[in-house]
Formats: structure tokens, sequence, C-alpha cells
């Protein structure tokens, strides 16, 4: 044992470079978890919140001083010390097949959990959606009424009814617990419907609106409530392929004109296009995506039997509101778009209109794109057959997961953003422990192509659907 340990002061910062406490002498060899034993002192909250630690970007794994001596700092100046809160809860890897449900009659394009996890919805070439029953893990309602392919499904935040959209234009709304149509059809698109998203249940608690996009090359606002179109978004000269709500009141919409365009919800205003990809864009993902789908539901207090949302209006948009706060933190929220030219953008949408980043590397198309819960990383998957992991602030490039033989379609991250699972053409789905970018799982059952994957909000159940028509229930 030497008799003098090397000492240095390091400043602790949080993500938005804002201080905590004054300089803190500490031994250069000092270990992530003593670290954490001071920081939470510091931070004096009342339970104790697992952390990470970053010097100039690059992660505290081992110790301080092996962080110190790789990168080459000083130790006489103050050393700034980034920590990040993790989740408090962690979810576990799904590991077996539950439940394969039979029932759909041609490929299951979409399957989705309600914001709570209760209910698990699919979308199929069969022209029905099917609601399915978790606790016993059986058909619940076969929903009929669309006459053509269901493209797309949404749950509204409040998980009190499901909207789908189908290759005849029309958009239907039900109701989870009897499976019955709600109101009458959405009709007035011209071509088949592309994506759907509901208005955040922090602007509006009844969840009224429905945003959805098509080929016709235009956008539509729908009143769910008086059952027609409120408003009608053109500008777009191709197919529209997605469409994003963001918590700040704006639309976001990407096409195959290459280009994406900001509109202001209120009135239908547009106010930006950005542009820069060189062929079609594909996908959008917003870094509020998760605290926007799960609303007031956090997946900390999950309970293993899901529950409704309980409480007045009001008390559901404030615990909302909060959530969303919470995760967008101080800057506006960011956006990234996957296109056809193979690359992803970052932008920061409501600023300006010149991206952030771009993030180059995939050899195909990048077929969607995902940020993790806590907004920190983004995750997207392409035909190249990865998976790759980037900052998601920075755009930087972090890691590639490697595993599949085939294209990779769909992507779910679990709650805590420590898991992530692919569902993939090659029939499988894998999951990924993203901090040490290993395969955690590998999950063989499907026949065929995985088209659709889901991973609850309550961390319990991964759901699956694809080319072999059945819905596969993971569990731990």
């Amino acid at each position: 044992m030497s008799g003098d340990v090397e000492r240095l002061l390091i400043q602790f910062q949080d993500e938005g470079g804002e201080a905590l406490g004054s300089p803190f002498d500490v031994p250069l060899d000092i270990t992530p978890d003593k670290l954490q034993l001071v920081c939470n002192a510091l931070l004096q909250k009342e339970e104790q919140v697992p952390l990470l630690f970053f010097v100039r970007d690059a992660e505290v794994v081992s110790s301080l001083g092996a962080c110190v001596k790789t990168l080459g700092l000083e130790t006489e100046q103050v050393l700034p010390v980034v920590y990040q809160p993790q989740a408090v809860f962690r979810v576990r890897a799904v590991a077996r097949c539950t439940s394969s449900l039979q029932g759909h009659t041609e490929a299951v394009i979409s399957v989705a959990f309600s914001p709570t996890g209760k209910y698990l919805a699919s979308g199929s070439g069969d022209t029905t959606v099917r609601f399915w029953d978790l606790t016993t893990e059986t058909p619940h309602h076969t929903a009929r009424g669309h006459t053509n392919w269901v493209l797309s499904i949404a749950w509204s935040p409040d998980g009190k009814k499901l909207a789908s959209g189908c290759k005849n234009s029309q958009i239907l709304l039900w109701d989870p617990v009897t499976g019955q149509q709600i109101g009458k059809s959405l009709t007035g698109h011209t071509k088949w419907i592309t994506w759907l998203c509901w208005e955040p249940l922090h602007l509006n608690p009844e969840c009224r609106y429905l945003a959805s996009s098509s080929k016709d090359c235009s956008i539509r606002i729908w009143d769910t409530v008086l059952g027609r179109c409120d408003k009608i978004l053109t500008g777009h000269t191709q197919s529209v392929t997605c469409v994003k709500w963001g918590g700040d009141g704006l639309l976001y919409t990407s096409s195959q004109d290459r280009t994406i365009k900001v509109w202001r919800a209120k009135d239908g205003v547009q106010c930006r296009t950005l542009q820069g990809h060189a062929h079609w864009v594909n996908t959008l993902a917003l870094s509020t995506d998760y605290v926007l789908r799960t609303g007031a539901f956090e997946p900390a207090t999950a309970t293993i039997n899901p529950q409704d949302l309980t409480g007045s209006l009001e008390e559901i948009k404030e615990r909302a509101l909060k959530r969303y706060n919470k995760v967008r933190g101080e800057g506006a929220e960011r956006l990234v778009s996957g296109s056809d030219d193979f690359t992803l953008f970052l932008w920061n949408p409501a600023e300006e209109k010149k991206p952030v980043a771009r993030l180059t590397g995939h050899q195909a198309l990048v077929n969607e794109v995902l940020f993790s819960p806590d907004a920190r990383l983004v995750a997207s998957a392409s035909f190249d057959k990865s998976i790759k992991i980037w900052d998601g602030k920075t755009g930087k490039y972090l890691t590639s997961l490697r595993g599949h033989v085939g294209a990779v379609y769909q992507v779910a991250w679990s709650a805590d953003s420590r898991l992530l699972v692919s569902g993939s053409s090659d029939s499988t789905l894998k999951v990924w422990d993203v901090k040490t970018s290993k395969l955690n799982v590998d999950l063989p059952g499907h026949a065929d192509e995985v088209f659709a994957v889901d991973w609850s909000p309550d961390g319990q159940r991964v759901a699956s659907g694809g080319k072999d028509k059945c819905l596969r229930i993971w569990r731990r």
C-alpha cells in the first residue's frame, strides 16, 4: 500500500452543465460506486438514484484514475465530472415465448401495447384489428370494419381508444374494452394511411385530436369527438411517410419528397422545411416519443397486473406534463429522421432548419429509428442487418449490434432504456444489452419474417407479429 494516494479536485455537473455543490477532493483511484455515494449525498434525495459518470463524454468504468489516464488529462485543474441519473427500476430481459396466438389469417403488420401495458392490439393484412387479453394471453375481440389491409394502429395516450388506418384510406376508432367501433369512420384521405399519431395527453387530457398521414401527400387532423376532419395540411409533393405530434404543439412530418416539414398544430401553419436527405425519408423519432406515448403512466410504479389510469382529467394532465418536462429537460425536443439514402439526421426542429448532425454508417436503407425512453440514445434499424446506437444529444456513433442474418424491421426499447429488442426477416427476435452492446437473449420461434415488435411500458412482456400470422408473447 503506497503511503500517499494521488488526489484531485472534481466538480460534479448535470447533463445541462449545471454545477452540483463546490469542487470536491477525491482520491484518483475512486470507483464509480464511491462516486455514486458522494454524488447522492450532494443531491440529498430521499431515495438513492443509480448514476453513471462521464469525463469528457467517456464513461468512468473501473476508476476515475483509469479514465484520466486514457484521456491524458491534467490532474492539476478541477476536473468536471458529469453525472447521469439512470432509471430507478430494472426491466428484466424476456427469455421465453409464453403464448403463440393464432387468429389472424394474413400477416401481422403492427402490434402495440396500450400506454399502461394493460391491452395489446394488432393490425393485420386480413383487414381486422384484434385485441388480446394479457392476463390469460388469449384472443379478446376481433374488430371488423376495414375493407383492406390495416397498415397503422395507434393508442390514444389515455389508453381508452385505438385508432387504425387501412389501405382503403379509412380511419376507424375502437374501444379496447368492448372491441366495438367508436363513432363513425373518418374518411377523407384519397390514398392509404401511412401513420397515425394522437395529440399528447398534457396538451389535451380528453385525447380528442388525431393526426394522420397518407400516400395522398396530405396530413389531416381529425376531431374524433365530432368525427370530422378539422384541418388538412398540404405542402408535401409526394407520399407522407410519418407524422409525429410533439409535446410543444408542433407537428413533424416526413415524406418521400425527401423533406421533413414542421407545422403548428393549432392553426396548421407550416413553420419550416428541413432538407438534407437524398432519398425518401421513411421514419421519424422524437426524443419525447416514449413519454408522450405513456402519458401519465410512470413505468417505475408499474404493478404486476396493469391498471387503467385513474384520476380526474386535470390530475392526469398534470402528471403527464410533469413527466414530459422531466424528459424534455432544458432544451427543445429533438428529432431524428431515417431515410432510404442510408443516413439519419439529428435535428433541433423548433429552433433551426440546419441539422445538428448527419449520422452515417448504415449500408442499406434505414427502416426505423427510436429514441430511448430517457432520450439519451438513438437506435436505428436497417436492411443492412445491423442496429446502430447513437448519442441522442450529439448524434455521435456509439456502437453496432450485430447478430441478425436478415433485414432488421423494427426495434423496441425497454422502459428503463437498458435493453433493446429487435425483430428481423431472419424470423428471430433478439434482446440486446445496450451498455455492453452484447446479445442478451436470442428468441427464435416465429416461422417467418418478424414485421412488428413492441415492449410493454410496464416492462412485463414483448409482443411480436409477422408473416407467419401468429402473434407471440414473450415473458421473463
